[in-house]
């Protein structure tokens, strides 16, 4: 670990020698652990001090900013990481460095952001024009559909319409992208911010996928964030790594409220989403410029409509009767998770279709309803049986008891006592409650009382007078029942609740009705 070190600082010393003239030397050193080139200036002051200071190029903030959205699965569109040296590397002949600073200057003057030019945010771009070019097709196709309804909501709240392109950064367009850590939609929200913002999360629905609401809620966090910041670039930092690390930033970098004053002190993925914002921000106000068009347009927005359901149906149903799919439902409906509309009394649930198939939808609602409860029906419901069964009893186990006795008693079989109370073994404890079915016959729980079953006809002790018999040592029921004539084994093993011979012990009293 210590010869990498010295190696490294000859390296930067030799080199502040060399370069003395001009005051300000620069080299370019590659951390091999990490493969990340790190541009790295040394500044030498009139002491003879010598302080390096590196800047974030191109490579770095291209590998935070799309290793991290390749890990999280958002979308197939970035799963395609250059190696960092590639794009430090990348000569693009059809943009010079003189056109791309006007183009800024021109970008800058018309909004609100700092789009100034700087040497790795024209890497940046440089990259992303040799690389995503198909990629960027693809986005605007998709982009005719969003961007209106985001333009509108952006203007309600008095933001600057360019952090439309925030959501090619944050989700890549899809309303459905989930990252690593649980943020989802759009725009990202996690779980307590978007309830924070009212966004509707349950088993059904998840209105962090619903571009309407999820883009309205965004709004309402941007203008907070701006109301605290006073500044949209420091804004979308907080957006990305929350407000509390962007004023650590800024009370580390001495007060300066510029974002690039402050980035080396911002998380490592915020140093690299404002660039990612802005190189975005450029591709898509220059590409046909590049030559960039759109691959495929999805649809536009303002042809479509809503109805509020009136009953829960499945987007399986919808399309049985609209002959409809499911890819053009999820893209419509992106918030309903189980693909299920549901139907909940004082909230209205909406199904968005194209407007051709509103009307459509509209003059054969009915048949649709009715349609969807007949196809409800042929689900399997449970059997009757298993809700006509005896009335259940809460058995208490008592000292001496097990599973074989307490079977016995009420008629049941040891298994069906395990399967009604998930019994894996015939261990039993003394307290323990047994729910239990008893065979042909109903029971009575007393509220704070103990379990009594009520006896029936057939089994009821009868009255009248009787002769107790005491078992002997070699008894049996029949050899006792030979001894009383017209008494049967039967009778006396329902006058004296025998369910077993083995209760059969000498000294046992038995009662033996006259008959």
């Amino acid at each position: 670990m210590i010869k990498p070190l010295l190696i490294y600082f000859l390296l930067c010393i030799s080199f502040v020698s060399f370069s003395q003239e001009n005051n300000t030397p620069s080299t370019d050193v590659k951390d091999v652990n990490n493969k990340k080139t790190l541009h790295i200036d040394a500044e030498v002051h009139n002491d003879g001090n010598v302080q390096l200071v590196d800047h974030i190029d191109a490579s770095t903030i291209d590998s935070l900013w799309l290793n991290t959205l390749g890990r999280s699965s958002l979308n197939s569109d970035f799963l395609f990481v250059n190696p960092d040296e590639k794009i430090t590397d990348t000569i693009f002949d059809e943009l010079s460095t003189a056109l791309l600073k006007e183009r800024l200057a021109h970008l800058n003057s018309t909004t609100p952001f700092n789009v100034e030019y700087n040497p790795s945010l024209e890497r940046l771009i440089k990259h992303y024009l040799k690389t995503r070019k198909k990629t960027m097709g693809n986005l605007m196709g998709k982009a005719a559909y969003y961007f209106p309804m985001f333009e509108e909501q952006l203007d309600k709240y008095n933001i600057p319409l360019e952090i439309k392109y925030l959501a090619i950064v944050e989700s890549a367009l899809r309303p459905r992208a989930r990252s690593r850590v649980g943020a989802s939609g759009l725009w990202q929200f996690m779980y307590y911010t978007g309830k924070q913002y009212k966004l509707e999360v349950n088993s059904y629905v998840d209105e962090r996928h619903d571009p309407m609401r999820a883009t309205e809620a965004a709004c309402k966090f941007l203008s907070n964030l701006y109301d605290t910041f006073g500044d949209w670039d420091l804004a979308l930092a907080a957006y990305n790594s929350g407000p509390g690390n962007v004023s650590k930033a800024i009370r580390r970098s001495g007060g300066n409220r510029n974002y690039w004053n402050i980035r080396h002190n911002l998380p490592r993925e915020t140093a690299g989403y404002l660039p990612a914002f802005y190189a975005t921000l450029y591709l898509m106000e220059y590409a046909k410029e590049h030559g960039i068009q759109p691959k495929r347009v999805m649809a536009n927005r303002f042809e479509t409509d809503t109805v509020i359901v009136k009953q829960q149906i499945t987007f399986e149903q919808i399309n049985k009767v609209l002959q409809t799919d499911n890819e053009l439902l999820e893209l419509l409906n992106p918030q309903y998770k189980l693909n299920i509309i549901p139907y909940v009394k004082g909230k209205n649930y909406t199904l968005r279709l194209p407007v051709k198939l509103i009307g459509k939808f509209a003059s054969n609602e009915e048949q649709i309803y009715a349609f969807a409860k007949v196809d409800d029906a042929k689900r399997e419901k449970p059997l009757p049986k298993f809700f006509n069964s005896p009335e259940k009893i809460r058995y208490r186990v008592r000292n001496g008891d097990y599973l074989g006795k307490i079977a016995q008693r009420y008629g049941v079989g040891v298994s069906s006592i395990k399967r009604w109370n998930g019994l894996r073994s015939n261990k039993l404890k003394i307290g323990q409650r047994l729910t239990i079915y008893p065979k042909g016959s109903r029971s009575t729980v007393a509220k704070g009382k103990s379990t009594s079953v009520k006896k029936s006809k057939s089994t009821a002790s009868p009255k009248g007078k009787y002769t107790t018999y005491t078992v002997k040592k070699g008894d049996s029921l029949w050899i006792i029942s030979r001894k009383f004539p017209k008494v049967s084994v039967e009778e006396i093993k329902k006058w004296n609740n025998i369910w077993s011979v083995k209760n059969l012990k000498p000294g046992t009293k038995l009662k033996i009705y006259k008959t």
